[in-house]
């Protein structure tokens, strides 16, 4: 018997052999043919290489042939869509000149203009933001607009689900989009009550291979709310009980977030990018009136900034980069994870070589330890520059903000990474406002009280081993 098996592995294996090599040579033509980069690339072909077989399945399946099948979709889905929100924004924004260059960048790579007028508030608590947002579902009077990347199956994902029902069944309008992943242990049975109360529903990307856009890599990680066509919400909070506060309250994991409420003309450019989405997953264009009335007492100019890799240059990495590159003053840059790309470090190490304040908050500990590694890595090949390095503490800092000088902000659901940068739809506001910018600068000096900086000492002071890991990890980075 042990002699038929060992004829039996003699008679396949080189069939085998031969399979894997077929394969992989496939899987490295396509890597080259493509247009991923050529740190990417590189990273993928060592992947390959490295683990016959499954490397090459992993590439197919993660990098290959449905980015451009996917891309496609959405820039038709985003022009059905445009087709009918074709209207001007029409409010004349005027904006210092040495700020207009930044906006109509941001303009160029979104087409979306900026407004102005709008009334714009951090929501610097959890607990806070899901109260306002349950009170600003509990009073639309005509139509709600959410999308969320995740929707816990746990007490906040379930309340939330739960409103929008409630809301559908009192006639307003509801919409909803979650993503595949992301949701993926979403409440079937809350979904189908909102359905039955006259609510529409749609899944981002479904996890099924048979479908022409099918990509488990790329996500839609935005967060949004549209109540009403003139107050919206977006940010970096997702759906969850370690977003809410419960988590927290029950001595349980909790994350430390940030999130926007805008009032005001922005709120459409935010409606319109979730008709675009909503366009991509149903094939359903639709339509929302532009109200061009300022909010009471606001004034901030709010450009909307979705982002994703239909985008042939992706708005988050443009306008992150470009906006400290501008920097005169200082930087301050939060982000949950830190995996830059080459043009992000180099703005970023640029800014501090020119005098420029540049801080950088991260998490003490993520919930993905191998970013953790990677993220060390860059902090050490930045520290020269001057740029300084801060570890928040208590909890897990889920925030991604950008403060520039004393008037631009950035917050939304954009990581400093090359994922955020490259693979995901995801969506933030950019924001010239004095009184906006002073909010933000005060939470983050809140939370550097909360924070160990990370220094030459500590990079000098980890062991060998570290090191080594941190820098191994780091040729990973493309992949990520």
């Amino acid at each position: 018997m042990a002699a038929l098996r060992l004829f039996d592995f003699l008679v396949w294996a080189p069939a085998l052999g031969l399979a894997l090599l077929l394969l992989d040579a496939f899987a490295i033509v396509r890597a080259v043919s493509r247009d991923h980069g050529v740190d990417r690339t590189l990273a993928w072909i060592f992947a390959i290489l490295a683990f016959p077989g499954v490397g090459a399945v992993a590439y197919l399946a993660m990098a290959s042939p449905s980015v451009s099948r996917t891309r496609t979709r959405k820039v038709l889905g985003a022009e059905a869509a445009r087709a009918v929100l074709s209207r001007n924004l029409g409010t004349d924004v005027k904006l210092p000149e040495r700020d207009e260059a930044l906006f109509a960048l941001a303009t160029r790579v979104t087409g979306q203009p900026p407004t102005g007028g709008n009334r714009v508030e951090l929501l610097t608590e959890s607990e806070d933001a899901f109260e306002r947002i349950e009170a600003a579902l509990a009073g639309a009077e005509r139509r709600i607009w959410a999308e969320y990347y995740l929707v816990r199956n746990d007490g906040t994902g379930r309340r939330f689900l739960e409103l929008l029902a409630e809301r559908a069944r009192a006639g307003i309008e509801v919409r909803f989009v979650y993503d595949a992943v992301g949701s993926i242990g979403i409440n079937a049975c809350r979904l189908r009550a909102i359905r039955e109360a006259g609510g529409e529903v749609a899944e981002f990307l479904p996890l099924n291979p048979l479908r022409k856009r099918w990509a488990v890599h790329l996500r839609n990680h935005r967060k949004l709310i549209v109540v009403d066509d003139r107050v919206a919400f977006t940010g970096g909070m997702n759906v969850g009980d370690e977003y809410s506060g419960r988590g927290r309250r029950r001595g349980l994991h909790h994350f430390h977030d940030t999130h926007l409420v805008l009032e005001g003309p922005a709120a459409y450019a935010l409606a319109r990018t979730f008709a675009e989405d909503w366009a991509f997953a149903t094939d359903e264009p639709l339509d929302v009136e532009f109200d061009p009335r300022p909010a009471e007492g606001g004034e901030a100019v709010v450009a909307a900034l979705p982002s994703g890799p239909d985008q042939p240059f992706n708005a988050s990495q443009v306008t992150y980069t470009t906006a400290i590159a501008r920097a005169r003053h200082r930087v301050f840059l939060s982000s949950a994870y830190f995996v830059p790309d080459p043009p992000l470090q180099y703005a970023l190490a640029t800014a501090a070589l020119r005098g420029v304040d540049v801080r950088v908050l991260l998490p003490e500990r993520s919930d993905v330890r191998l970013i953790d590694s990677v993220a060390r890595a860059a902090c050490r090949a930045l520290l020269p520059a001057g740029v300084r390095f801060h570890r928040f503490q208590p909890s897990m800092l889920h925030a991604k903000t950008l403060l520039v000088d004393d008037e631009i902000g950035l917050v939304g659901s954009a990581n400093a990474d090359i994922r955020s940068f490259q693979l995901n739809f995801e969506l933030g506001a950019l924001v010239r406002d004095a009184g906006f910018a002073a909010q933000l600068e005060r939470r983050f000096e809140q939370d550097l009280r909360k924070s160990h900086e990370w220094t030459d000492d500590d990079a000098r002071g980890a062991s060998a081993a570290r090191r080594l890991a941190d820098s191994a990890a780091r040729l990973l980075s493309p992949l990520l």
